[in-house]
């Protein structure tokens, strides 16, 4: 055999074991282990978050407002968990947003203004409108069952100037909303009691220049609440708001002038109304 094949039979050999060497250590090889992963469960409980954009003075009316999963950890006092409210839903129904808040929003108490506390009636109020109280009793509001939301007109009584007993009547504005009777501020619940006993003062809801007008005739007689049908609370008219009487507008076509007469000693009166 010559040598140069002794040679090459030699490399080959020698390949052949370096290549079983290799095979041996690649198959052999073990897969390593698969990476454990520590997994830390957050423990949460729910809170009362803003379910859409709410604008101020919108009332937290269902579907506002939902519970959300929070962190435990990051729970803050002021904020309404369900664990220590699980009503709270309905209990923030009749609630108006202080503030303005964005989807996701956490809610509390110093985001809201519910009846009875201080701002509440500011806060229900349409932007440019004023609220105003004016004495009223059981007998001047319907016998008492004029109750908030309700809309009235409103009429003053006084005494003819130069007439003796003489008195008359005129609506002075026309569909007033009612804001509150006294301190309340909502209608009554089925079951509860209708009417309101010793009704003192009506909060309305007037237009600035009107409110002034109010202010000014209260102070010449006595002023009346006529409850209005509910049918006559249209679109229209919750879209039209109060209505100054034609006499009691700045820019009224016609004035109303009132005339006394007397004869053979008896007074009658008379106005071109």
């Amino acid at each position: 055999m010559s040598k140069m094949r002794v040679v090459v039979l030699a490399g080959s050999i020698g390949a052949a074991v370096v290549a079983a060497m290799l095979a041996k250590g690649v198959i052999g090889k073990k897969a390593p282990p698969p990476e454990t992963k520590i997994i830390t469960k957050v423990e949460t409980e729910d809170v009362l978050v803003a379910a859409r954009d709410i604008q101020t003075g919108e009332k937290l009316a269902p579907g506002s407002v939902i519970w959300r999963s929070w962190p435990k950890e990051n729970v803050l006092e002021p904020m309404i968990t369900k664990e220590e409210m699980p009503d709270a839903e309905e209990k923030y129904a009749e609630a108006r947003a202080y503030v303005p808040m964005f989807e996701g929003e956490v809610i509390n108490d110093k985001k809201v203004v519910k009846p009875g506390d201080g701002g509440f009636i500011s806060a229900i109020l349409p932007k440019g409108m004023r609220a105003i109280s004016v004495a009223v009793s059981v007998r001047s509001t319907a016998g008492g069952f004029i109750l908030p939301n309700d809309r009235v007109d409103v009429i003053l009584t006084k005494k003819i100037p130069g007439a003796g007993q003489l008195v008359k009547s005129e609506t002075v504005i026309s569909n007033v909303r009612v804001l509150a009777m006294d301190q309340v501020f909502k209608k009554v619940q089925e079951g509860d009691e209708v009417s309101m006993k010793e009704v003192e003062t009506a909060t309305v809801e007037l237009r600035p220049e009107q409110a002034e007008i109010l202010a000014k005739v209260e102070s010449e007689g006595e002023l009346s609440l006529a409850l209005r049908s509910i049918a006559e609370n249209d679109a229209k008219s919750i879209e039209e708001g109060p209505v100054l009487a034609e006499k009691y507008r700045s820019n009224g076509a016609t004035k109303t002038t009132d005339t006394l007469f007397i004869r053979a000693g008896i007074e009658t009166y008379a106005t071109n109304r």
